[in-house]
């Protein structure tokens, strides 16, 4: 790409007159350009051009005029103008759109001179983009929805050629477990054009909800659209639901309503793809229609989580294919699109391995397992779907037992699978839930709304590559693209929902448009900045997490001290922090070097910009207690998989987060933690806390009861108190501080059990976690 020199600001001075009384214009540097994501070339030059109520956009076939409304809207609502477009270019002061079959699927090379601008491209795509980066050159108060005072609509003189890396740039949008009305879809459609992103993955069916109206088939959202109500608690916590219980929560599309939402993306560049899954995530279809299972059980449709899957189609009988093809028939008619999406994932094929119909099934047609029998499966329906003019698209398990002869595979597990599809000569879409999955927290799970897990933080996703060395170059034109997925199993709200897209979003339509040489993380938060603005005025609920102060800690138990590392996503950031009690201000020391702590410390920080803190504060408190660093003895020792930082993790200072995987948990599966701490002499002690964790969906349980025995020789145990706890439905995840207070006893032994709850109510076994003891 040729742009000015990245570690150079050079300065255009612009000498034209913006306004009668003639200001000089803006200073334009390569700062000023905020596009996202960032495009191949551009080259400021000298000048601007300036949006007027005169302006004219010259439009000579269909497709521009609805384009056009993307700028035409925003002058509206910014300045009340009615910008006129015409069939023919005027002397001066217009935007015209000029078709060239020369250019590549989606390019658009874009010409800023101070009398007029162009846009080149061979497609209604190529000219909506460039019309999207004139809406990132202009000031973000464009997005506003009122009046704008005083605004001056220049971008500078420029010359621009752009086209995506990728040809799939997609969200994945799973309205299944959470229903979201039409209107979110539409805006979130806006916003994936807002970023040249061109693909709404749709997942309209999973085990919690039917969301696709099937003429033939009304049960499926009579019954399967609607559940009962259970969003007070945990997903992972909520009862089995039976086929009499009142089922009020939910929703769907009609047929109307699906139309409506693709004729929309379909004007703004968006292909939707539709996912109806199988043939496992279908517990909403058989509590409609229970012979599409094996053993035909009624069933609700679940509240909340379910694993193992079990209850999937079955593939012994032909009805179930015939129910199958005739549910496609109407999606087919509904979706344009060039795909469809038929899940395949998950599926566990106990009944499959028992059902005599799927027994006989296998042996009609010489299948030697369960797994190729899925692979039939698929293999049966890509038959069907090609039939009708479409491809099909699976996630990564579609490859067991051999995969269907051109379907395309999204890999979710990592890149494993798409590198196998590839090399067998199949199409790929890349969406490893490492860098890609967004239903992953974003930052410090402490301070982050619930999510499903992991950690996925905006710079995460800006390192993504689609592109796996270890392919060859033939093999590599097969990797499509990639795509984003936001499943929701915690995310009831559209609120939450926008949270959890945006900003990580312009970071992968970066990741999946520029080029890989020009990834710079550095320039990428410059201009993301600007990004958050427009957010703000467009009503976005976007995070903030990449602004959150971190701390990494150590501690050095030869000398007593904690060094405190503290940090965020920025580079180079203003990081502020006190320790003496006070508020944060602009007299706050900036953070420069570890901060060395000696005793019990409250420490804040926060992120500075102008000389004000922004974000959320981080504010901690380091506690130095009479057992830090001293040894610990384990009757049990803990789980090889929760080991925290080894012997000391106990007694450390250092406090777990609600991320169980950071490092600073000790745990135990299905076992009591019983310790002994030496405080190498005869200590006064008159109180013990413990710290410990609850997340009842994958399974960590507070204690029920923790004991407090103490020792002058290490043998003669004598219990000073304890405290009990019975379990509770807990839907959230939560941190707790068990103290158990007592009369002064001297002591250099001390003694701690904390039971476990040993069993969940559905009878498996519960984890135990544990981050500090506290003696004091």
């Amino acid at each position: 790409m040729k742009r000015l020199g990245f570690s150079k600001i050079i300065a255009i001075m612009v000498f034209v007159s913006l306004f009668s009384c003639g200001k000089q214009a803006k200073v334009f540097t390569e700062n000023d350009i905020k596009i996202i994501p960032q495009p191949v070339e551009f080259t400021l030059g000298e000048g601007v051009f300036k949006f007027t109520e005169n302006t004219k956009f010259v439009v000579n076939f269909k497709d521009d005029l609805v384009i056009t409304n993307i700028l035409l809207e925003k002058f509206k609502n910014t300045e009340n103008w009615n910008l006129e477009v015409t069939k023919e270019a005027p002397t001066n002061n217009y935007v015209e759109f000029i078709l060239d079959n020369n250019l590549n699927n989606e390019a658009y090379q874009l010409t800023v001179a101070p009398d007029k601008i162009t846009i080149s491209a061979k497609d209604a795509k190529g000219f909506m983009y460039g019309l999207e980066t004139i809406r990132q050159l202009l000031p973000v108060e464009i997005e506003s929805k009122e009046k704008v005072s005083n605004a001056n609509w220049i971008i500078p003189v420029m010359e621009i050629k752009d086209q995506p890396r990728f040809q799939y740039r997609g969200l994945h949008l799973d309205v299944a477990r959470h229903f979201f009305k039409k209107e979110y879809i539409k805006k979130t459609i806006d916003r994936l054009a807002m970023l040249k992103m061109n693909v709404l993955h749709f997942h309209l069916v999973d085990d919690q909800g039917w969301r696709i109206e099937i003429k033939k088939y009304p049960k499926l959202t009579e019954v399967g659209a609607f559940r009962l109500d259970q969003e007070d608690l945990h997903w992972d916590g909520r009862r089995v639901t039976t086929p009499e219980d009142e089922a009020t929560y939910g929703g769907f599309y009609t047929q109307e309503d699906i139309k409506e939402i693709v004729t929309y993306a379909t004007a703004k560049g968006i292909e939707v793809i539709p996912e109806i899954e199988m043939p496992a995530h279908v517990m909403s279809a058989i509590a409609s229609y229970p012979e599409l299972s094996c053993f035909e059980t009624p069933i609700g449709v679940p509240s909340g989580g379910v694993w193992p899957i079990t209850e999937i189609y079955c593939a012994g009988k032909d009805s179930t294919f015939e129910f199958l093809e005739n549910v496609l028939l109407e999606v087919i008619e509904l979706f344009p699109s060039k795909y469809i999406h038929i899940g395949g994932d998950e599926a566990t094929k106990t009944n499959w391995a028992k059902c005599p119909n799927c027994q006989k099934r296998m042996k009609t047609e010489q299948l030697e397992n369960v797994e190729e029998l899925q692979s039939y499966f698929v293999k049966r329906m890509e038959k069907f779907i090609n039939s009708k003019g479409k491809s099909l698209i699976g996630w990564d398990e579609i490859l067991e037992g051999g995969l269907a002869p051109e379907a395309t595979v999204m890999s979710w597990r990592g890149v494993k699978g798409g590198v196998e599809a590839a090399k067998q000569g199949h199409d790929v879409i890349m969406t490893p839930g490492s860098h890609c999955y967004f239903d992953h927290y974003q930052g410090p799970q402490n301070e982050e709304p619930l999510a499903w897990g992991g950690y996925t933080p905006l710079s995460k996703v800006y390192e993504f590559d689609p592109i796996v060395e270890e392919l060859s170059e033939a093999e590599k034109k097969h990797i499509l693209g990639g795509q984003a997925n936001l499943w929701s199993e915690q995310i009831q709200t559209e609120s939450h929902s926008e949270y959890m897209i945006f900003p990580r979003l312009a970071a992968l339509s970066e990741a999946l448009w520029s080029p890989k040489e020009l990834r710079d993380w550095n320039y990428f938060t410059n201009r993301i900045t600007s990004m958050f603005k427009r957010y703000e005025l467009l009503d976005i609920n976007y995070a903030k997490s990449a602004y959150l102060v971190t701390a990494d800690t150590q501690i050095k138990l030869e000398e007593n001290i904690v060094e405190v590392l503290l940090k965020n996503e920025f580079p180079n950031s203003d990081i502020r922090y006190i320790i003496d009690g006070t508020d944060l201000n602009s007299t706050s020391k900036k953070y420069s070097e570890p901060i060395k702590i000696t005793e019990t410390t409250n420490l804040k920080a926060s992120l500075f910009e102008n000389n004000q803190p922004i974000g959320k504060e981080f504010n901690q408190t380091i506690k130095f207690h009479k057992a830090v660093g001293k040894k610990v003895s384990y009757k049990e020792i803990y789980n090889d998989n929760y080991q925290g930082a080894g012997e000391f993790t106990l007694v450390n200072t250092l406090r777990g987060t609600k991320n169980f995987h950071d490092g600073q948990w000790q745990a135990w599966l299905g076992k009591d933690m019983e310790v002994v701490i030496d405080l190498e002499k005869e200590t006064s002690i008159s109180e013990v806390t413990v710290g410990s964790m609850e997340n009842q969906g994958p399974g960590i349980y507070y204690p029920i009861k923790i004991e407090v025995f103490v020792s002058l020789n290490g043998k003669d145990y004598k219990r000073v108190g304890n405290v009990e706890r019975a379990y509770a439905k807990n839907p959230g995840s939560e941190l707790k501080e068990f103290k158990i207070e007592f009369s002064a006893q001297n002591a250099q032994y001390v003694k701690v059990i904390a039971t476990n709850l040993k069993n969940t109510p559905e009878g498996g076994d519960t984890w135990l976690f544990i981050d500090e003891i506290l003696i004091d």
